[in-house]
């Protein structure tokens, strides 16, 4: 999809990035990797998490003040890491913006159906996620014939947000989860929430060797850097800054940043 822009954004700005905690930090990474020159401003809406526990309403509402506080930076694009946030909020953040607005859903979905060779798709994700049926749409939009197994995992965000990803306890939590794969012959695991490739290594463990899984991250940058080229918006400087903001508990968003993903955060502001 080719974003049509409004006004023209400056193509020196910043990329934000929209998440409600630590896990759109996964994006990021990507993002940082195949974006090097870019500048990137992150928000994380750690007062408010999980997203996946909310009314649509409400997500709706949080989405577009954080996507308010990011535009007010003068930000060239937005990026919904949120998957939960991409799910309910989107369509209205592209209708309310005059840059591009990028959410995770799409890729990720195209990305499972390339990769599945049965079309048989197990998507887990928040609550809210599941119940929107954003990816269960997308998905069987790109391959009507796909079977889609949809699997709320509510308990995986907290266990992420407290760093008790590599706890015993998520192995167990994860393995009553994915408990019905084999039974519906399941050959691809879409991570529906950024949160999920924190706890990637257990998820493979548990769904074994033949299954694949994937998270939207690594096809959300490909996307962005294919809107970059599309509107000639790639910066040229050579010189870049990282910010971070967030809207509680600076010091264990920016702990389990550099403990998790390895990213340097020096510093994250309080809003």
């Amino acid at each position: 999809m080719i974003f049509e822009l409004r006004k023209a954004p400056l193509k020196e700005g910043a990329i934000g990035v929209f998440d409600s905690g630590v896990g759109g930090l996964t994006v990021l990474q990507h993002l940082l990797k195949d974006l090097p020159n870019e500048s990137f401003i992150y928000f994380g809406d750690t007062a408010r998490l999980p997203y996946g526990e909310k009314s649509p309403e409400a997500i709706l509402r949080y989405s577009m003040e954080g996507a308010n506080f990011l535009y007010g930076k003068n930000i060239k694009m937005l990026v919904v890491a949120c998957n939960t946030a991409s799910a309910y909020a989107l369509e209205k953040l592209q209708e309310s913006f005059d840059i591009p607005v990028v959410g995770v859903i799409d890729p990720g979905a195209e990305h499972a159906v390339q990769v599945s060779l049965t079309g048989h798709i197990a998507v887990l994700g928040t609550k809210a996620t599941i119940k929107s049926q954003a990816y269960q749409k997308t998905i069987l939009q790109k391959n009507p014939t796909a079977r889609v197994l949809p699997i709320a995992c509510p308990l995986l965000v907290p266990l992420v947000e407290e760093n008790y990803a590599e706890h015993p306890a998520a192995e167990l939590i994860i393995r009553d989860y994915l408990k019905s794969l084999k039974e519906h012959q399941i050959d691809t695991i879409l991570l529906g929430c950024t949160h999920y490739p924190l706890l990637k290594k257990l998820i493979c463990k548990e769904a074994g060797e033949e299954v694949s899984v994937i998270d939207s991250a690594d096809a959300c940058a490909e996307k962005v850097r294919n809107i970059l080229n599309a509107h000639k918006l790639n910066s040229t400087s050579l010189s870049y800054e990282h910010k971070y903001y967030v809207s509680d508990d600076p010091q264990k968003f920016q702990a389990l940043g550099r403990s998790l993903l390895g990213i340097p955060i020096r510093d994250v502001e309080l809003i």
